[in-house]
């Protein structure tokens, strides 16, 4: 059914919400699994751009992303780590497409008004935009 999964980590405890759903997900369906962090710090949008050096929320991302790479790696799924910089759902969306995956796993939030606006506009243009179907899991209010 589902041959490589990207997993969208926020690093943060929703992921520990995420994890299990799909890890039981990829053993069912003997998955892939593709880790994919996007930092979103002032360095990482402009990383590129202005030809900076990683920063230290860089650094901490790529290294809780092959931590928890190795977790994966030692319960016995075939993993792979990637990291992105810039606009999130820039990112997940090529990394996605790049990457061949079949399925987008991610958190909601379950933000409220103003927080919306702030933080709720991944997911809605992931969703639009994936030529992929998409798996939700709600990890509570931050």
């Amino acid at each position: 059914m589902f041959k490589k999964i990207l997993i969208a980590l926020d690093h943060s405890k929703a992921d520990d919400v995420l994890l299990p759903q799909v890890k039981e997900l990829a053993r069912l369906t003997q998955a892939e699994i593709l880790l994919f962090h996007v930092s979103v710090g002032w360095v990482a949008r402009w990383q590129k751009n202005l030809n900076l050096s990683d920063s230290d929320e860089i650094k901490e991302d790529q290294e809780y992303l092959e931590k928890r790479g190795k977790e994966l790696f030692e319960e016995g799924f075939r993993v792979t780590i990637r990291h992105g910089t810039g606009e999130p759902a820039d990112e997940i969306l090529r990394a996605a497409r790049a990457e061949n995956c079949d399925l987008i796993a991610m958190t909601t939030h379950g933000h409220r008004l103003l927080a919306d606006l702030i933080h709720g506009t991944t997911i809605p243009k992931v969703r639009h935009e994936a030529d992929i179907p998409i798996f939700l899991v709600k990890a509570g209010r931050d």
